[in-house]
C-alpha cells in the first residue's frame, strides 16, 4: 500500500506580503496590518523632485481599540503578533508602519494561489484565506512537477514541493511554506519549522528528533487552557505527551481527548483530505474603533449595516449560495452579546432583502447602550442552481393544481 503523502502550504505573512506588493518600498521594513481605514497612506508630490511619495501612518500615532490582523516579520521580531491590540503593538513597536486591512485584495490573492496549487494537484482541501492542504498521494509528474532526477521518495517529495512554490510565485509573487508528511497533522507541523519561505519533509522516522522536543501548544488542537493543565501535570513538550501513558491521559482528559493527545503526539492522523464541504452559514462583521451610540451616530451606523450586509451578499453570490435565515450580532460597551435570527421565506443572495431581514432583527434588540460590535449572517445555505430548480418545480406543481379557465 502506497504511504500517503500530505502537504500543507501556508502563506508567509500573508496580509502583509500582499500589501508590500503594493508598496514595495516597506520591503524590510516593521509593518503591522490592522485597525480601520482612517490610517490609509496618503500621496504627496515631493516639491523638490517633483516625484510622487507616499507617507505612511506610523504606530505610535495609533490610538483605539484595533487589534494587530498581522504583521510582517520585522515587525514580529519587536514581538509584535496577530490578534494583540494596536496600543499594546505600539509600545513595542512605535516606529512600525501601520496599514489598514484590504481583504478584497487579500481574498483576491487567496484564489490566485489556490488555482495555481489546483493546476498541478487538484486534490486540495481549503483550510481558510492563507492555507491548504494538499494530497500529493497519487500525484503524476508533469504539467510543471519535474521528478526525473528524484532517486528517493524525500527528494519525490521535495521535488514536487519546489514545483508548488514556484507556481505560487509565479502566479502572486507571494512567498509560501510547504510542509510535506504522511498525515495532516504532521504536514501543519512541518510547514511552520523552517519559515519563512520553507520547504520542510518530515517523515514518521523523524518525529522524535524533530517533533518531539516543540513545545505541545504546537499540537494543532491544543490550545492554551489544555496547554497550561498539562504543564501542570509536569508535560511541557510533545514528546512527554508522546511518552505519557495512554489510559491515564484519557482518564484525566476523557477517553476521545486522551486517546486523540496521545496519538497525536506520537505522530499518527488517519484524516483525510476534504475537497469539499457544503458551508453551514456566512458572516460579515465589524468591532469599531469607538463604541458607537444608536441615537448620536445613526447615520453612521445605517451606512457600516449597509455595506455589512452588501458585503454579505457580495459574498454569497461568489461562492453561489443563497439562504434564507438572516441573522444580527450586536456586542454593547460592557462586551454582553446578543443575536437575533429572521427566516424570509425565499432564499436570496440579494442585499437589500439581507437588509430588510437584518433589520427586522435590529429592531427586536435594545439599542440604549453604545455598540462594539455588528454583524450579520446568514445560514439554511443551499446552492443557487438548486434553489432556482426547486422555485421552478413549485411553479410547475401550483400551475399544474390551478384550474383554468377552460377546464370543465
Amino acid at each position: 500500500m502506497t504511504e500517503r503523502l500530505i502537504a500543507h502550504l501556508d502563506m508567509d505573512a500573508f496580509y502583509a506580503s500582499v500589501e508590500l506588493l503594493r508598496y514595495p518600498e516597506l520591503r524590510g521594513q516593521a509593518v503591522v496590518i490592522g485597525g480601520g481605514s482612517r490610517h490609509q497612506p496618503v500621496e504627496a508630490v515631493d516639491p523638490e523632485s517633483g516625484a510622487t511619495v507616499r507617507q505612511f501612518a506610523r504606530l505610535r500615532d495609533y490610538a483605539g481599540r484595533g487589534v494587530v490582523t498581522t504583521a510582517t516579520y520585522e515587525a514580529r521580531a519587536h514581538g509584535v503578533h496577530s490578534a494583540m491590540g494596536l496600543m499594546k503593538a505600539a509600545r513595542l513597536a512605535p516606529d512600525a508602519v501601520l496599514l489598514p486591512t484590504d481583504f478584497d485584495a487579500y481574498r483576491l490573492y487567496s484564489r490566485r494561489f489556490k488555482a495555481a496549487v489546483r493546476a498541478l494537484a487538484p486534490q486540495v482541501e481549503d483550510h481558510g484565506i492563507d492555507e491548504i492542504y494538499i494530497d500529493l498521494t497519487d500525484i503524476v509528474p508533469g504539467n510543471g512537477i519535474d521528478v526525473t532526477a528524484a532517486a528517493t521518495a524525500t527528494e519525490r517529495a521535495r521535488c514536487i514541493g519546489r514545483a508548488l512554490k514556484d507556481a505560487v510565485r509565479a502566479a502572486t509573487g507571494l512567498w509560501c511554506s510547504i510542509g510535506i508528511a504522511p498525515n495532516k497533522l504532521l504536514a501543519k507541523i512541518a510547514s511552520e519549522l523552517d519559515k519563512p519561505d520553507g520547504l520542510t519533509i518530515l517523515g514518521a522516522a523523524d518525529v522524535c528528533g524533530r517533533v518531539w522536543p516543540l513545545p505541545v501548544r504546537k499540537l494543532n488542537g491544543v490550545g492554551p487552557k489544555t496547554a497550561a493543565k498539562l504543564d501542570a501535570l509536569g508535560i511541557a513538550t510533545i514528546g512527554d505527551l508522546a511518552r505519557a501513558d495512554r489510559q491515564w491521559l484519557m482518564r484525566g482528559f476523557g477517553a476521545s481527548r486522551g486517546a486523540w493527545m496521545h496519538d497525536a503526539a506520537n505522530g499518527h492522523d488517519e484524516r483525510a483530505i476534504v475537497t469539499f464541504s457544503e458551508p453551514v452559514t456566512i458572516s460579515r462583521e465589524t468591532t469599531f474603533e469607538r463604541d458607537l451610540s444608536a441615537r448620536r451616530d445613526r447615520e453612521a451606523l445605517a451606512q457600516i449595516f449597509t455595506e455589512l450586509c452588501e458585503g454579505l451578499a457580495g459574498d454569497l453570490q461568489l461562492k453561489g449560495y443563497v439562504g434564507r435565515t438572516v441573522g444580527l450580532k450586536l456586542r454593547y460597551d460592557n462586551f454582553k452579546t446578543v443575536t437575533r435570527d429572521h427566516t424570509i421565506a425565499a432564499p436570496t443572495q440579494d442585499a437589500a432583502t439581507i437588509r430588510r431581514a437584518a433589520g427586522a432583527c435590529l429592531r427586536r434588540v435594545p439599542l440604549e447602550r453604545r455598540i462594539r460590535l455588528l454583524g450579520v449572517r446568514i445560514s439554511g445555505l443551499c446552492r443557487s442552481e438548486d434553489a432556482a430548480a426547486a422555485a421552478a418545480r413549485a411553479a410547475e406543481v401550483q400551475s399544474a393544481a390551478t384550474p383554468s379557465l377552460f377546464d370543465p
